[in-house]
Parts: structure tokens; sequence; C-alpha cells
């Protein structure tokens, strides 16, 4: 009888943000694989690593943050025929994923290639958006209002498009593209309603105005729109 194979999401980054089904399934689980940038530490093995318990199985997957698409899935179709390899022998696997499987995690590439051949169950995570509002102390959302989710490396024009049409804006994955977002808002004259968010729930963790947010800004960083009101009052 095959495996079940978990996909696990783990939150923005602090431990303390998983769920009680999360630390449960990776304290017992004796086979554990997870996402790391080739030649780094894995962040989502970071945050979960103090649930592991003694002697598990780790299945690495390298996965190279480059704009072309061939390496990474590559990366994915080697370690989603590992994970079959522990799945086939009867093993159950916890697959670690930051944040939310199936918001922009990771894990969602594995499930395409797995799932059609062993059970696959996914453990929801909170998500960064929501750990973000909660740093910002900004809620993002009231009544019948609408949320727009926007990935920073869009092109520019159509950013300004969808920011105009939009009620309360989250640009993720900001990092190069700050420069670019940036102008976008200020020329929008949204500039002193945005916030910025940086390693949310994390040592090193920012939270300020946009008009004060750094020249560079890491892959985990985020953008908080909300046009209703000033999100610092």
């Amino acid at each position: 009888m095959s495996g079940v194979l978990y996909g696990v999401g783990l939150g923005p980054g602090d431990p303390e943000l998983m769920t009680l089904r999360a630390h449960r399934l990776i304290s017992g689980a004796t086979v554990v694989a997870y996402p790391a940038l080739a030649g780094a530490e894995s962040f989502a093995r970071s945050i979960a690593a103090g649930s592991f318990a003694p002697g598990v199985r780790e299945i690495v997957m390298d996965v190279p943050m480059t704009t072309e698409r061939g390496p990474a899935q590559a990366a994915y179709d080697v370690g989603a025929e590992e994970i079959a390899g522990a799945l086939e022998a009867g093993e159950d696997v916890v697959c670690l994923c930051e944040g939310d499987p199936f918001f922009y995690g990771s894990f969602m590439y594995l499930f395409a290639r797995l799932s059609g051949r062993f059970e696959v169950e996914v453990v929801p995570g909170v998500t960064s958006i929501t750990a973000c509002a909660a740093r910002a102390g900004m809620p993002l959302a009231a009544r019948n209002e609408r949320v727009t989710v926007l990935p920073g490396p869009l092109p520019e024009e159509e950013l300004r498009a969808r920011i105009e049409g939009a009620e309360s804006v989250v640009i993720m994955k900001v990092g190069r593209h700050l420069p670019k977002i940036r102008g976008v808002i200020e020329s929008l004259g949204y500039g002193g309603q945005a916030v910025y968010v940086e390693r949310a729930s994390l040592p090193g963790e920012v939270v300020c105005p946009l008009a004060e947010a750094p020249e560079k800004a890491p892959y985990f960083s985020m953008i908080l729109l909300t046009k209703g009101a000033d999100p610092w009052l």
C-alpha cells in the first residue's frame, strides 16, 4: 500500500504561526521533503526544523532561482521521483511549503506531478498576505470591498491599470521590482496610502510607509495599498 503525500503550509516564517496540524504531521514524519535554493539553506526547513523527529529522512529539492522555467521544473521532476520512491515503499511524506501550498506555493508543482498516482492531502497555512496585514495593523477589506493581488514582475502599464481599477491592493514578489512599483503607485497619487513590509514575522522585519522603504527589497517583501483611508490612522 502506498504512502500519503502531505503538502503542509508553514506560514510566513515564524514557527509559532504554523498550524497545530502542520506541527503534528511534521513531528510525526519519518520522511520530510522541502525545496531549497541551490547552494543555500532552505527557508522552509528553517521554519519547521524545531519540529523534526530524530532520525527523519530529508529529501532536498535544489531549485535554482532563475527567470527561466526549465531549470526549476527539472528540479521538481527529480524531487517528485524521489518522493514517489518513498511513497511506493509505503512511507508517508510530509512536504514543507512556505506560506500556503496552493497560494503561490512551491507544493503545487509536486501536486501536479504526483496527485494522479498517489493520495495527496493539502494542509493550508497562514499566508504572507494576512501576516503582512497583521504586522502593519492594516485591515485589507470590509463588507463588500475587493482585494486585488498582483505579482510585482507584471509590466508597468499592467500594474498601473490593475491598481487604478482596484480598491485594496496587495503586491507580492516585490524584490528588484520595487523602484518600478513605487513609481507607479506614486504617479497614481497613492504613495501616502501604501505600506511596505519586509520579512513579516521574522527577525529583521521592516514595516514602514512606502515612501520610507529601502532602495533594494528582498524577495520576501510586499506592498499593501488601501484607497479608502490613511492606513496609519
